[in-house]
């Protein structure tokens, strides 16, 4: 098992936000600059880490009946310590702006899914890979879209004002609909992107498993609709 392989697979090939389509919520909703999307992304790295790394140490102890609880409990162990890390040393504006996000990072699915699907299954140094990968992977989407927002709002980045004569903020990308319509934007390069290199190196490019049409059915929806 390579553990570059395990560590660079968060940043493209799987990535949670581009690839897996995981943790919309806070994607979405936090986004609104580039400097919530670093805080909230570097918050959710901590806590993927270190989840992996107790998740791996106790998987061979952890009774399988219960191990989504204790992995629950895990998780929430280091949600607290990045909540009150913050509370305390973060600057107030980016607290304000995290808010309930932070503590929701207990449900996000990416965090229970790499320790369900991957750390509950291998041994230490990988799983430490998988979790910084998918955390570096999560903060990069995130600071690239908050950062999008920002820019195509105000015409600034990291609050470091970029084209002075911009005065006033174009609000749709620093709403939500704006969010939705660029993360689309986003994901619709990246398939681009993935469909030419692909057809450079002489294959057909296929959606990850769960996105290919097979597991689509609003063709169907559409085909009854019509025999109605």
């Amino acid at each position: 098992m390579s553990l570059w392989k395990e560590f660079a697979k968060g940043l493209w090939k799987e990535n949670p936000v581009l690839v897996l389509l995981l943790g919309m919520c806070p994607t979405l909703a936090v986004t609104s600059n580039a400097i919530n999307g670093l805080g909230m992304g570097l918050a959710t790295m901590f806590v993927l880490f270190g989840s992996n790394v107790v998740v791996s140490l106790i998987r061979d102890i952890t009774p399988s009946k219960i191990r989504i609880p204790v992995y629950i409990v895990v998780i929430a162990t280091f949600v607290t310590v990045v909540d009150l890390a913050m509370k305390a040393y973060a600057p107030p504006s980016l607290n304000a702006a995290l808010g309930i996000f932070i503590p929701l990072i207990v449900v996000n699915c990416i965090v229970l899914g790499r320790a369900e699907a991957f750390s509950s299954k291998n041994g230490l140094v990988p799983s430490m890979a998988d979790g910084l990968g998918m955390g570096v992977g999560f903060t990069l989407a995130l600071v690239a879209l908050g950062g999008a927002r920002e820019f195509l709002s105000s015409g600034s980045l990291f609050t470091y004002k970029i084209i002075t004569p911009w005065t006033m903020k174009f609000m749709l990308p620093s709403q939500s609909p704006g969010a939705f319509i660029i993360l689309g934007l986003f994901l619709a390069g990246m398939n681009y992107i993935n469909a030419r290199k692909a057809a450079k190196e002489g294959r057909i490019y296929e959606a990850p498993d769960g996105f290919d049409c097979k597991h689509c059915h609003l063709c169907d929806l559409g085909n009854s609709g019509e025999d109605d």
